[in-house]
């Protein structure tokens, strides 16, 4: 960027900065850099795809933490970057803003590769050097993300709708549900999650196991009856004959209290960052929304916890 414009962009922004910027506060909390070469495998200069982007790398996964943290539509991003000065300092002040279409065409490569798993691993790896290991164990539950069911045809590739490629109806307590379902491991100590999966809103949250083996993971009831990898600490349920002695809903009450952590998760996704409904169409796009969607709770929380 040319110095006199730069300069008159950070003079700008110290009114911002006097106010409060939370984007500011989070930014150096990781290392973005570590990021460029995940996003530069998905441009081959020798394919049809085409070459590198013109946009600095690190930029585009900004854009797209931005996005998520926002909520934007991908011409709204493209508006707000142009526009905002602290999305301008956020970005660090580039040359020019991706548009749109770059923008959509990231999240799409993404979603085709499976590369977004890479960048999640990466700032698993950067929590763990900051010393944010789990320690005391972990929590797993699941959420349904709601997404508009389209047309009431057939679903998957006869769909005559693309709303309606890999969402599926699951009933809930309040009725039923069209869509997908997150599943998430949080830490019980430091709030953190630490894994994720999207599978479709039918699947029942016992069939999607993250823990890891020898780790302690707190699960409630919908999970009674299916071991874990790791060491289980599920809610117990009552059966027809068999009732919660004293003992087990003393035990149900410890774990509730330790599995506290999972819920807020949610809480924050769907309140704060308008995760809870999705418009794309397939379990990888909405893996990718929730990727970046997770990344911006995880940079929260390091903001509290630094």
């Amino acid at each position: 960027m040319d110095s006199f414009k730069s300069y008159l962009l950070r003079q700008a922004y110290k009114e911002v900065e006097r106010l409060g910027d939370r984007l500011a506060e989070v930014e150096p909390l990781i290392d973005w850099e570590v990021f460029r070469p995940i996003i530069q495998g998905l441009y081959n200069n020798q394919g049809p795809s085409g070459g590198r982007p013109n946009i600095d790398e690190v930029v585009m996964v900004k854009m797209l933490v931005l996005q998520a943290w926002y909520g934007l539509s991908d011409p709204e991003l493209e508006r707000q970057a142009s526009d905002r000065l602290s999305f301008r300092r956020f970005l660090g002040y580039p040359e020019s803003i991706p548009d749109q279409t770059t923008v959509w065409s990231l999240r799409e490569r993404l979603a085709e590769t499976g590369r977004d798993r890479l960048l999640w691993a990466e700032l698993q790896r950067q929590l763990d050097l900051k010393g944010f290991r789990v320690r005391k164990g972990v929590s797993q539950d699941a959420s349904f993300i709601s997404a508009d069911p389209g047309g009431s045809g057939p679903r998957g590739g006869e769909a005559e709708t693309r709303r309606s490629r890999d969402g599926d109806w699951a009933k809930r307590k309040t009725g039923s549900v069209y869509g997908y379902k997150l599943h998430v491991k949080a830490d019980n100590i430091h709030g953190l999650v630490r894994s994720l999966d999207v599978t479709a809103a039918s699947v029942h949250d016992s069939r999607v196991d993250l823990s890891l083996p020898g780790e302690a993971v707190y699960r409630d009831k919908g999970y009674f009856g299916v071991r874990p990898r790791g060491f289980d600490a599920t809610m117990r349920r009552a059966s027809r004959g068999h009732p919660l002695s004293i003992w087990d809903r003393m035990r149900n009450a410890r774990i509730s209290r330790r599995r506290a952590p999972v819920e807020r998760v949610f809480a924050v996704l769907k309140r704060v960052f308008g995760g809870g409904h999705v418009l794309v169409t397939t379990v990888a796009r909405v893996r990718v929304r929730l990727v970046f969607c997770l990344m911006c709770f995880n940079l929260v929380r390091l903001r509290g916890l630094s």
